[in-house]
C-alpha cells in the first residue's frame, strides 16, 4: 500500500532513484506512515534513534535552540528528502530537534529493522552513507559561506539551494513555502536584515515576497546574485 502510493514521490528523489530496486523495496516494506499535526516534535535533541525518515507531505523543520533560548534553523526538509541517518552509524541520541512546521505526513523505517537490513546485506551501507555525504558536503559548503561570503550572497545561494531541492530534486521549484523568520535562522543574521535583503532582490525583479513564500521570478539571475552562475 506504502508502495503503491508513495512510490512514485520518493522515486523523484535523487537518492531514492539511485537506489537497487532490492534495496527501495526493502526500505518500503519495513517503512510504516507517520502522521504530525503542526508544532508537533518528531524528535528531540538527546532522544535515542529511532530511524530514518522521508518527508511525503509538508515540512519537518531541523534546529537547536541555545541555553538562551536563541534557536538555530538547520533545514526546512521538504518532500521527498529522506533524514535522520546519522544516528544509524554511531548509534549516538539525536543531535537537533525536528518539529512538524504544519500537518505533515512521514515514511519512517525503524532503526531495528533498517540494521536488519544492512545486517543481511553489508553492500547496503554504502547508499546510506552517500545520504549522509550529501548532508556532509552541504554543511561543509554552509560553514565556508558563513566565513567568506556576505549576507546578500549568502541569502541569494540558500534560495538558490532551497529551489533547487539541495540538489535531491528537479527542475528548480518557483514557489518557496518559506517565512522570513526562518531564512532569518537559517543565514544568522536579523529578521530585519533578511527583509532588507530579500527587498533588494524584489526590486531587481530576481523574486516576489507575499505572506510566508518567496516566488522565484529570475533564476539565472538568482543564480548569478548567488556566486553560482
Amino acid at each position: 500500500m506504502i508502495a503503491a502510493k508513495w512510490y512514485a514521490q520518493l522515486a523523484s528523489g535523487h537518492w531514492f532513484s539511485h537506489l537497487s530496486a532490492e534495496l527501495q523495496d526493502s526500505l518500503l516494506a519495513a517503512a510504516r506512515l507517520q502522521v504530525l499535526t503542526a508544532g508537533q516534535a518528531l524528535f528531540k535533541r538527546g532522544d535515542c534513534p529511532c530511524g530514518v525518515y522521508a518527508v511525503l507531505q509538508g515540512t519537518v523543520r531541523i534546529s537547536a535552540v541555545s541555553a538562551q533560548g536563541k534557536e538555530a534553523v538547520l533545514s526546512l526538509v521538504e518532500p521527498p528528502h529522506w533524514f535522520g541517518e546519522i544516528c544509524l552509524f554511531d548509534g549516538l541520541p539525536r543531535t537537533h530537534d525536528a518539529m512538524a512546521v504544519g500537518a505533515c505526513t512521514l515514511l519512517q523505517v525503524p532503526q531495528s529493522a533498517l540494521l536488519k537490513i544492512l545486517d543481511n546485506r553489508p553492500v547496503y551501507w554504502r547508499d546510506m552513507a552517500l545520504l549522509m555525504s550529501h548532508k556532509l558536503r552541504l554543511s561543509l559548503i554552509n560553514i565556508e559561506q558563513m566565513s567568506l561570503m556576505p549576507a546578500a550572497q549568502r541569502l541569494a545561494h540558500r534560495l538558490l539551494m532551497i529551489a533547487e531541492g539541495y540538489g535531491e530534486t528537479t527542475p528548480a521549484r518557483r514557489v518557496l513555502q518559506l517565512p522570513q523568520e526562518d531564512l532569518a535562522a537559517m543565514l544568522g543574521v536579523s529578521r530585519q536584515t533578511t527583509n532588507a535583503l530579500l527587498k533588494a532582490l524584489q526590486q531587481q525583479g530576481i523574486v516576489d515576497l507575499s505572506y510566508g513564500a518567496i516566488e522565484v521570478l529570475d533564476l539565472p539571475r538568482l543564480r548569478a546574485a548567488a556566486g553560482a552562475a
